[in-house]
């Protein structure tokens, strides 16, 4: 599993601006018909949808979220075979 964190984290890690990005392995499915690893990762990116009204001082807004992102991975080469927007339904 650390492997494949790995192979994402070097993906992705140009997405974020972040220093220390928390790169998690949220979900691991191995399709042995198909020889890849279909995996879910998030990391932290800067919010850049804050408001900017007067009520924004008013209320919390987060400096960071959390963004998702499904990947799959051959098995036998590692190389990344898709990147896609992770949609919780699939």
């Amino acid at each position: 599993m650390k492997e494949l964190l790995e192979i994402a984290k070097s993906q992705l890690d140009e997405l974020t601006t972040l220093k220390n990005p928390d790169f998690r392995l949220e979900q691991a499915e191995f399709k042995k018909s198909e020889g890849i690893w279909d995996i879910v990762v998030s990391f932290l990116v800067e919010n850049t949808n804050k408001r900017t009204t007067a009520i924004a001082a008013l209320t919390s807004e987060f400096q960071f979220h959390r963004i998702y992102k499904r990947l799959k991975i051959n098995n036998t080469t590692k190389e990344i075979l898709g990147f896609y927007i992770y949609n919780s339904t699939e």
